[in-house]
């Protein structure tokens, strides 16, 4: 009696993501981002505690909800010399209140001033933004 070979009995590879929707991004109006830049680390949670006291180095970017963390860095190093470091690194928080009414901050990815990176494709749909969330950005 002849044993199935292995391959006749494994399993089907799982189905690939779906791909995203494109965004016509001459018919879809972009949504108001606003992203908080910080040269040395992230801003503080509390920093966000108070609506209308949220802290001051604020920067306000229109874009769409398939912009990568790599688009946003180019915004971010039009407004922010220390990003245009050969040298720098960004890393980008999204601030959204959770369930309880409570901020939280959460680390959606990293990128390089000058080289690329592993996330530096990641959008803000895939990331779970959504508006009226922050984005924190760490400079370093």
């Amino acid at each position: 009696m002849q044993r199935p070979s292995q391959a006749s009995s494994a399993l089907p590879p799982p189905p690939s993501a779906p791909a995203l929707p494109e965004i016509d991004r001459e018919k879809v109006c972009p949504m108001l981002i606003r992203v908080f830049p910080q040269f040395g680390g992230h801003h503080r949670l509390e920093d966000y505690a108070r609506r209308g006291q949220e802290p001051k180095d604020e920067v306000q970017m229109y874009t769409w909800p398939d912009a990568t963390l790599r688009e946003l860095t180019d915004l971010v190093k039009e407004v922010q010399p220390a990003a245009r470091r050969s040298t720098a690194r960004l890393e980008f928080a999204l601030v959204y209140p959770d369930k309880r009414g409570r901020n939280v901050m959460r680390v959606v990815g990293a990128t390089h001033s000058t080289r690329g990176g592993q996330d530096d494709n990641k959008t803000l749909k895939q990331l779970n933004f959504q508006t009226g969330d922050f984005l924190d950005v760490s400079i370093t």
